[in-house]
């Protein structure tokens, strides 16, 4: 049985990205959050809450234990967290790390769809460029996740690959769902990839 650790389980894309796995496969859960309490399990079998700060190694092995596909939705000290994710990953095993960041770190997005700026000088974008440059050094079997401006609208979606210009504003937090889903059922897919992920969009 598969087993997926979900860190930032109780924000809003963790919560649909578990409603959507419970739903659709039948993987084993760990769900970990700074505030497991607000976790709501609706299937004891498969769900596990726990307490966890990404910055603690020794609660994030205990976490990793047994696990075979990490799913990281963060905010905040991103490259922080992505270094102890790398360090521990690979001293506890798993290799399988999904990890969301947002579009605008590779000045990916075209004319029409609004500024460009340098990742490294904007203070939004920054942490999460970094974030990926630590993921991007690793050895980690990594897939880097760049979504546009999260909604819950309708879950069709495409993606585009690193160096590819970004295709639309906006993306549903079910869209994110389905490419987690994928990437859990299939080993292969996104292997060492960072996707953009957005909602079609007519220019």
């Amino acid at each position: 049985m598969t087993k997926v650790l979900i860190i930032g389980a109780s924000g809003s894309i963790g919560r649909v990205v578990t409603a959507e796995l419970l739903a659709k496969t039948n993987v084993d859960l760990v769900l970990a959050s700074r505030h497991p309490n607000s976790i709501e399990i609706t299937d004891a079998a498969r769900e596990q809450a726990i307490s966890l700060d990404v910055t603690n190694d020794q609660e994030l092995a205990t976490a990793l234990d047994g696990v075979d596909f990490v799913f990281a939705s963060l905010s905040g000290r991103m490259a922080t967290y992505a270094k102890h994710l790398v360090k521990v990953m690979d001293e506890v095993g798993p290799k399988r790390l999904a990890f969301i960041t947002t579009m605008g770190i590779y000045q990916e997005i075209p004319s029409w769809l609004g500024e460009s700026p340098n990742p490294y000088h904007n203070m939004i974008l920054r942490t999460y460029r970094k974030a990926a440059d630590v993921i991007e050094a690793s050895d980690l079997d990594y897939t880097i996740i760049r979504p546009g401006w999260l909604d819950n609208g309708p879950a069709n979606y495409e993606l585009t690959k690193k160096g590819e210009p970004f295709g639309g504003h906006d993306v549903s937090r079910y869209a994110i769902a389905d490419l987690v889903i994928k990437l859990v059922e299939d080993p292969t897919f996104g292997k060492r990839e960072s996707f953009g992920i957005n909602r079609p969009q007519a220019h």
